[in-house]
């Protein structure tokens, strides 16, 4: 008797994706996680990116009041009510605190890489980690991916702010990485036509390319692919359609001033981009110059952290009623992002250090049921007490926000990567 059994072969990546949908199975029985994926309406992200670390106590999550002088644990600032009974937010949020119907203030982010702004920017911005083995997507490029462009005419992802390669796409490959700008008034320094390049000099050069390709061996090579979509995309961008985004002159001037400085005018820019079909935008809060040290208040730069609160106030809430008055905001989706929180102590120069293991990040608009606050943390902000949201949890709610299958699998090679490393989305957000 043949007592060996016939079995099927498999491939590596077949049984790698089986061990994943094993884990995501395992994951979704555990009591109080939906097995059903929820799936939202929204078609746009305008990221905010707060870099050096935006204290919660300070902002969206206010304690009691504390005292740097005297080393007394707490807020900063006073805090004032909102139009959600029983959230408060900080003194200087004045704007947005008429707004908060429209908002969640995630509470309870938490992840826990050590307090370090490199490391836990990537984590902020791929969820993950960094790795020796995987150059894990960011979100934008994820977003990218998943969903493209929202019209021809338009890149999918768009950067405001500097370059940096946790913003990147990745394992996914250059076609899903974004196009970035620093100056509002210009746009993108690679799509200007320089000034000694006319029109028609343009269009005589674009021809040449075209006979050029003609005559090549077509490629199969995906790089060289990729490389050849990349120029394809640049051309078409550095045409008037695209470009005229830029023209932020053409917008009404009080309503110019109803976003406020520099900050504002990003996301003024933000908005148009959207309309033009942008699918995802970052808009980079680096204006350090207010304070001295923008949202990293160690020691002295704690002193005028509320210039920097004031600008965001003015520009979220003239955010949120433009893209409301133009009935974007239900498929506009504004998050607001930092790498790590701030502890309710001082330190020895009346600043604070880092704090990751709780804080807050920002979410409004985009069709979610927004209740001003979600999650809670003990008396001085240092601890979770309820609904603890990790990174993958939070980009999980940002996928299904915009209909994207947050338990699905992406491939490095042959390697499945789960697009969201086994995040739930915040279910009392949607229904």
């Amino acid at each position: 008797m043949n007592h060996h059994e016939s079995f099927p072969s498999f491939t590596r990546r077949q049984v790698l994706a089986a061990g994943c949908a094993t884990t995501l199975a395992a994951s979704l029985s555990h009591p109080g996680i939906a097995s059903e994926i929820l799936r939202g309406k929204a078609e746009h992200v305008i990221s905010i990116w707060l870099g050096g670390g935006m204290g919660a106590g300070d902002t969206f999550d206010p304690k009691a009041k504390g005292d740097p002088a005297k080393k007394k644990a707490g807020s900063y600032y006073d805090s004032v009510e909102t139009t959600v009974a029983g959230v408060r937010v900080c003194e200087h949020l004045q704007q947005v605190a008429g707004l908060m119907d429209r908002v969640t203030a995630v509470r309870t982010i938490n992840h826990n890489v050590i307090d370090e702004h490199a490391a836990a920017t990537n984590r902020m911005h791929t969820g993950r980690a960094v790795s020796g083995t995987v150059v894990y997507p960011s979100l934008g490029s994820l977003v990218a991916h998943e969903r493209g462009a929202a019209t021809d005419g338009a890149p999918p992802y768009v950067v405001i702010g500097y370059p940096n390669i946790t913003r990147g796409p990745g394992f996914l490959g250059t076609r899903d990485s974004y196009l970035y700008l620093t100056d509002t008034s210009r746009g993108p320094a690679g799509l200007s036509r320089p000034d000694g390049i006319s029109v028609s000099r343009q269009s005589r050069r674009q021809g040449f390319l075209e006979e050029l390709r003609k005559s090549q061996v077509e490629v199969s090579d995906q790089q060289l692919q990729d490389y050849d979509a990349a120029i394809e995309q640049s051309l078409r961008l550095s045409g008037p359609d695209f470009m005229q985004s830029f023209q932020l002159d053409n917008e009404p001037a009080d309503l110019r001033a109803s976003y406020g400085g520099e900050f504002g005018q990003r996301c003024l820019l933000a908005r148009r981009l959207i309309e033009r079909g942008v699918r995802f935008i970052e808009v980079s809060h680096n204006l350090n110059f207010l304070n001295g040290a923008g949202w990293d208040v160690h020691n002295e730069g704690i002193v005028r952290q509320h210039a920097l609160i004031q600008e965001l106030d003015t520009a979220i809430a003239g955010l949120i009623k433009d893209l409301e008055s133009k009935q974007m905001l239900e498929k506009t989706l504004i998050v607001v992002t930092t790498e790590f929180g701030r502890p309710p102590e001082f330190d020895s120069g009346g600043g604070r250090g880092h704090q990751g293991t709780a804080f807050t990040c920002v979410l409004a608009g985009g069709g979610l049921k927004h209740c001003g606050a979600y999650g809670e943390t003990d008396e001085l902000g240092k601890k979770i007490v309820t609904n603890p949201v990790g990174v993958p949890d939070f980009f999980a709610t940002i996928h299904a926000a915009l209909g994207i299958d947050y338990s699905k699998n992406l491939y490095d090679g042959d390697r499945p990567v789960p697009i969201t490393d086994m995040g739930q989305p915040i279910a009392a957000l949607f229904g």
